[in-house]
């Protein structure tokens, strides 16, 4: 989808930007998730992009399994419905938005999102299993079930960091 391959990156990010990196796909998937979007003529409407492009980001969120196409009951196009995979994009997007606003949004959030049940601020942060909300500064990375040995024994070893306030307390080792 990125027109290039990460197969040499053996990293989670790299192969979750295989499916969702192009610029297009996790607006659809914002669209489908927070204002219900379903249908084709709809998604074209709100994001205005080429039937096209549409038809070929919306095929290949099918293909991964992030959507599925289902009838309409009318003349229209098919709908499109997310999947639990994609609905799993959520706090994603929820995340990244966070970033958004704070980053490149000078007047503010132009959306919130909120509680259905209560209105409240939905917010998305880390969190740890057994202590609660942590700060980056405390998360560390450790090689998981996944790590093939022969390409962490590739990697050049890791350096102490040299500068910044998320830097300090990240190790290799996890802590």
């Amino acid at each position: 989808m990125l027109g290039r391959s990460y197969d040499q990156q053996v990293c989670s990010i790299a192969r979750a930007l295989e499916v969702v990196g192009e610029r297009w796909t996790l607006l659809i998937v914002r669209d489908a998730l927070f204002a219900h979007v379903t249908r084709f003529n709809d998604f074209q409407h709100n994001l205005g992009l080429a039937t096209n492009v549409l038809k070929t980001r919306l095929d290949s969120l099918v293909a991964a399994g992030l959507m599925e196409r289902h009838p309409s009951g009318s003349k229209e196009r098919s709908e499109y419905w997310l999947t639990e995979k994609g609905r799993d994009l959520a706090p994603a997007l929820i995340a990244l938005t966070a970033w958004g606003d704070r980053w490149a949004s000078p007047d503010g959030p132009p959306i919130l999102y909120r509680h259905t049940n209560c209105g409240g601020s939905v917010v998305q942060a880390l969190w740890c299993a057994t202590c609660g909300e942590i700060p980056i500064a405390e998360v560390g990375v450790r090689p998981g079930p996944g790590m093939p040995a022969e390409y962490l024994a590739a990697r050049r070893p890791r350096r102490a960091p040299e500068h910044g306030p998320i830097s300090r307390g990240v190790t290799a080792a996890g802590g």
